[in-house]
Protein backbone atom coordinates (compact mmCIF):
# COMPACT_ATOMS: atom_id res chain seq x y z
CA UNK A 1 0.00 0.00 0.00
CA UNK A 2 2.65 2.47 0.96
CA UNK A 3 4.81 1.72 -2.00
CA UNK A 4 2.40 2.39 -4.02
CA UNK A 5 1.61 5.41 -3.10
CA UNK A 6 5.20 6.37 -2.09
CA UNK A 7 5.40 9.31 -4.82
CA UNK A 8 2.66 11.44 -3.65
CA UNK A 9 3.55 10.74 0.22
CA UNK A 10 7.56 11.83 -1.03
CA UNK A 11 6.03 14.99 -2.83
CA UNK A 12 3.49 15.93 0.60
CA UNK A 13 6.59 15.82 2.44
CA UNK A 14 8.83 17.90 0.30
CA UNK A 15 5.88 20.50 -0.22
CA UNK A 16 5.61 20.06 4.25
CA UNK A 17 9.39 20.90 4.56
CA UNK A 18 9.56 23.67 2.09
CA UNK A 19 6.19 25.33 4.08
CA UNK A 20 8.10 24.77 7.45
CA UNK A 21 11.21 25.93 6.32
CA UNK A 22 9.38 29.22 4.71
CA UNK A 23 8.20 29.78 8.44
CA UNK A 24 11.89 28.93 10.18
CA UNK A 25 13.31 31.29 8.20
CA UNK A 26 10.65 34.31 8.26
CA UNK A 27 10.07 33.72 11.74
CA UNK A 28 13.55 35.19 12.97
CA UNK A 29 13.67 37.57 10.80
CA UNK A 30 9.95 39.09 11.61
CA UNK A 31 12.09 38.70 15.89
CA UNK A 32 14.68 41.31 13.91
CA UNK A 33 12.19 43.86 12.87
CA UNK A 34 10.36 43.20 16.28
CA UNK A 35 13.19 44.03 17.98
CA UNK A 36 13.60 48.29 16.08
CA UNK A 37 10.16 49.01 17.28
CA UNK A 38 9.05 50.53 20.79
CA UNK A 39 7.26 48.40 22.95
CA UNK A 40 3.82 48.74 23.37
CA UNK A 41 4.02 50.41 20.26
CA UNK A 42 1.18 49.51 17.45
CA UNK A 43 4.02 48.20 15.12
CA UNK A 44 5.27 46.19 18.16
CA UNK A 45 1.57 44.99 18.14
CA UNK A 46 1.32 44.20 14.46
CA UNK A 47 4.60 41.95 15.29
CA UNK A 48 2.86 39.84 17.76
CA UNK A 49 -0.30 38.95 15.55
CA UNK A 50 1.84 38.35 12.53
CA UNK A 51 4.22 35.86 14.73
CA UNK A 52 1.39 34.74 15.92
CA UNK A 53 -0.12 33.46 13.20
CA UNK A 54 2.98 32.44 11.06
CA UNK A 55 4.17 30.03 14.05
CA UNK A 56 0.53 28.51 14.53
CA UNK A 57 -1.30 28.70 11.60
CA UNK A 58 1.75 28.02 8.74
CA UNK A 59 5.19 26.61 10.85
CA UNK A 60 3.39 24.41 13.53
CA UNK A 61 0.76 22.14 11.03
CA UNK A 62 3.75 22.54 8.16
CA UNK A 63 5.95 20.87 10.86
CA UNK A 64 3.90 17.98 11.53
CA UNK A 65 2.43 17.65 8.28
CA UNK A 66 6.63 17.04 7.56
CA UNK A 67 7.00 14.71 10.50
CA UNK A 68 3.65 12.49 9.66
CA UNK A 69 4.79 12.50 5.82
CA UNK A 70 8.26 11.54 6.83
CA UNK A 71 7.72 8.94 8.97
CA UNK A 72 5.48 7.10 6.49
CA UNK A 73 8.48 7.81 3.49
CA UNK A 74 10.56 5.57 6.86
CA UNK A 75 7.73 3.22 6.83
CA UNK A 76 8.07 2.35 3.03
CA UNK A 77 9.64 -0.81 2.76
CA UNK A 78 13.07 -0.44 0.69
CA UNK A 79 13.35 2.68 1.15
CA UNK A 80 15.83 3.11 3.74
CA UNK A 81 19.14 1.65 4.08
CA UNK A 82 19.49 1.32 8.37
CA UNK A 83 22.67 0.35 8.05
CA UNK A 84 23.74 3.98 6.07
CA UNK A 85 25.16 6.51 7.69
CA UNK A 86 23.26 8.93 5.98
CA UNK A 87 20.37 8.20 7.69
CA UNK A 88 21.94 9.04 11.07
CA UNK A 89 23.24 12.45 10.17
CA UNK A 90 19.71 13.32 8.55
CA UNK A 91 18.30 12.29 12.00
CA UNK A 92 20.48 14.43 13.94
CA UNK A 93 19.83 17.17 11.53
CA UNK A 94 15.92 16.88 12.03
CA UNK A 95 16.58 16.44 15.60
CA UNK A 96 18.49 19.63 15.77
CA UNK A 97 15.55 21.33 13.76
CA UNK A 98 13.52 20.50 16.01
CA UNK A 99 14.86 22.29 19.00
CA UNK A 100 15.84 25.31 17.33
CA UNK A 101 11.89 25.17 16.40
CA UNK A 102 10.83 24.60 19.72
CA UNK A 103 13.05 27.46 20.78
CA UNK A 104 10.36 29.94 18.62
CA UNK A 105 7.77 30.17 20.31
CA UNK A 106 9.79 31.14 24.02
CA UNK A 107 11.04 33.78 21.78
CA UNK A 108 7.59 35.01 21.03
CA UNK A 109 6.55 34.49 24.38
CA UNK A 110 9.22 37.05 25.49
CA UNK A 111 7.95 39.58 22.55
CA UNK A 112 4.46 38.93 23.56
CA UNK A 113 5.06 39.71 27.00
CA UNK A 114 7.37 42.77 26.21
CA UNK A 115 10.30 41.02 28.01
CA UNK A 116 12.81 40.75 25.11
CA UNK A 117 15.90 41.54 26.35
CA UNK A 118 17.97 39.94 22.94
CA UNK A 119 19.55 42.34 20.28
CA UNK A 120 18.55 42.11 16.83
CA UNK A 121 21.91 40.73 15.95
CA UNK A 122 21.21 37.46 18.05
CA UNK A 123 18.13 36.86 15.62
CA UNK A 124 19.69 37.60 12.44
CA UNK A 125 22.82 34.94 13.78
CA UNK A 126 19.70 32.57 14.51
CA UNK A 127 18.22 33.34 11.42
CA UNK A 128 21.26 31.62 9.92
CA UNK A 129 20.35 28.04 11.70
CA UNK A 130 17.57 26.71 9.80
CA UNK A 131 19.66 27.40 6.70
CA UNK A 132 22.98 25.62 7.98
CA UNK A 133 20.36 22.43 9.22
CA UNK A 134 18.42 22.23 5.63
CA UNK A 135 21.88 21.74 3.64
CA UNK A 136 22.62 19.21 5.69
CA UNK A 137 19.60 17.22 6.10
CA UNK A 138 19.03 17.71 2.28
CA UNK A 139 23.07 16.97 1.29
CA UNK A 140 22.14 13.40 3.62
CA UNK A 141 19.37 12.56 1.53
CA UNK A 142 20.46 13.31 -2.11
CA UNK A 143 24.02 12.85 -1.99
CA UNK A 144 24.18 10.05 0.67
CA UNK A 145 28.08 11.05 1.26
CA UNK A 146 28.10 8.13 3.99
Amino acid sequence: MLLALYPWIKALHIVSMVAWMAGMFYLPRLFVYHCEVPRGSAESERFKVMERRLLKQIINPAMIATFVFGILLVLTPGVIDWSAGWWHVKMLGIVMMSAFHGMLPRWRRDFLEDRNTRPAKFYRMANEVPTVLLLLIVIMVIVRPF
